[in-house]
């Protein structure tokens, strides 16, 4: 640690003082973009503050000081007392790690993207296994790119963070932005390791095996839908393996991992990464939707039997959402697509109805199945489509949880949507995000998630629904208090290792949220 000392300021009528350290460089001292601001300690008022050798490092990394050099910087303390301050320079002289640091993360963004040049949307990167299962320095992205603009690779979804550009497969810290020549999907492929990359076009991938017309001779292509998806309604005509092809081409082939029930992987990278593979197996038969996902937080495929083809229902102009009879709200309409504003709190006792009139005299629409029933009731984010049809038989609800609820009479669907958050902890100090524990909540009616776990003194910790609910603290030192999503900072407010009683409570819309943290 790097220690800043200073004598106390007086104010000269006698209010309070607090204290503030930031760091700049020696040169452009700008002070409105410091390179790190390093925390005062009790509540601003200490005589000193502490800067890790990692933390300083990494700062003037994202302030694009090479490694193994030499940093002239100043660290200036400011002292304020109401609205006025007096700021104290001293000049330091700092020599970089021999080694550049390499993140353990990765996210697109720019205007090529689908999610546009908003670094909070970056879109994350797949981090790779090496052969001994363990997380290495290659990452990798399946998404589309449009020509004519630019992207670059990020080691954060916010600023300050490393930022990477290149050209022709080279990799560079801080380097030019990059570009394709044409419109598509790609799969891009990261070596930290090496700083080199790789662009591959997706012209489609295909599913190719014995449940297609002409089994291992034929050809059934995907659509791209987006957000690295690909779907398309298939007939499977018999049963037997299958497998997912790019471009036509047995050098690209997705196969099932052993002894999973639908993960994939290149058949060409599975050595490198210490998995086995084998063909997809079918046992149904009929007009299926079948769907690979390669975004990064999946690698996976599902074929479900498509759903009959009915007839779009007239859209009412108005529609009302009843909880056991009595009106929750209005449904927001857009075109044919009624949604709810805000995450409904229901109970597994609930019954649940929609009509198209605020005293339920009007018509009604029902479900054929209950709302919250899912055999994956603890993904991060758990939705379903369901045929919708005009009825007055009321909505059973089989899991207590927060509920968004949309129903397109275009398509005659009914979805429901709901969030599981985890409490991650990880040693942020000593670079462990990869070794972070990943913490289940329970939910508690109304808007709460509570788990009891071990946690670790001067661990970080953020709530998660990666990556859509993202709740840091707006005071990360206490073990009670408010939280933001999308906001904040990481939590470090566990000062003793113990274990903990961890409650928080979100509002209606996930916006916000309070905490508590109590010790056993």
């Amino acid at each position: 640690m790097i220690t800043f000392n200073w004598t106390a300021a007086t104010s000269s009528v006698g209010y309070g003082v607090t204290y503030a350290v930031v760091i700049v460089d020696a040169e452009t001292k700008n002070y409105e973009n410091p390179i790190a601001e390093i925390t005062v300690n009790n509540g601003g008022k200490d005589l000193s503050a502490t800067i890790s050798y990692d933390d300083l490092d990494l700062a003037l990394s994202y302030a694009e000081y090479p490694a193994n050099t030499v940093a002239n910087i100043t660290f200036a303390v400011v002292a304020k007392s109401l609205s006025k301050s007096q700021m104290v320079e001293a000049n330091l002289s700092v020599t970089r790690f021999i080694t550049e640091y390499i993140p353990a993360q990765l996210f697109l963004s720019g205007t090529a993207t689908e999610q546009g040049a908003d670094l909070a949307a970056a879109i994350s990167f797949k981090r790779l296994n090496n052969s001994e299962g363990v997380a290495s320095n290659k990452y990798e992205l399946y998404t589309s790119l449009s020509a004519g603009n630019s992207f670059q690779l990020y080691s954060e979804q916010s600023l300050p963070a490393h930022r990477y550009g290149g050209s022709e497969g080279n990799l560079q810290k801080n380097g030019s932005p990059m570009t394709v020549e044409e419109d598509g999907a790609y799969r891009i492929s990261v070596d930290l390791d090496t700083n080199t990359y790789t662009i591959f076009k997706i012209e489609k991938w295909s599913v190719v095996g014995s449940p297609i017309i002409n089994n291992w001779g034929g050809d059934e292509p995907l659509t791209y839908i987006g957000a690295g998806i690909w779907q398309a309604t298939i007939e499977f005509v018999e049963t037997g393996g299958f497998l997912f092809r790019a471009n036509g081409d047995w050098g690209y082939v997705l196969k099932r991992v052993a002894g999973t029930t639908n993960n994939v992987i290149m058949e060409s990278q599975s050595e490198s990464q210490g998995v086995s593979y084998e063909d997809i197996p079918s046992e149904i038969k009929g007009t299926m939707v079948v769907t690979l996902d390669l975004s990064s937080n999946a690698y996976t495929y599902t074929i479900e039997k498509a759903p009959s083809t009915s007839e779009p229902l007239v859209a009412p102009e108005t529609l009302f959402l009843f909880v056991n009879n009595s009106m929750v709200e209005e449904l927001t309409k857009n075109e044919a697509v009624f949604k709810s504003s805000s995450y409904i709190a229901l109970q597994a006792t609930d019954v649940v109805t929609v009509n198209t009139l605020s005293d339920g005299s009007g018509e009604s629409y029902t479900i054929s199945t209950k709302i919250g029933a899912t055999d994956t009731p603890d993904e991060v984010k758990v939705s379903v489509n369901l045929d919708l049809t005009a009825g007055t038989e009321g909505i059973q609800v089989e899991k207590a949880q927060a509920y968004s609820v949309s129903l397109d009479f275009a398509n005659a669907k009914f979805n429901w949507t709901y969030y599981n958050i985890f409490l991650y902890q990880w040693d942020e100090a000593n670079s462990k995000w990869d070794d972070r524990d990943e913490l289940l909540l329970t939910y508690v009616h109304p808007y709460t998630f509570t788990t009891t776990a071990n946690l670790y003194a001067n661990f970080d910790m953020k709530f998660f629904s990666p990556w859509d609910n993202e709740f840091g603290a707006d005071d990360p030192s206490k073990l009670i208090g408010t939280m933001t999503n999308k906001g904040g900072s990481n939590f470090k407010n566990i000062k003793t290792d113990a274990s903990y009683n961890v409650t928080i409570t979100v509002t209606d819309d996930f916006a916000t949220g309070t905490y508590e943290f109590v010790q056993q």
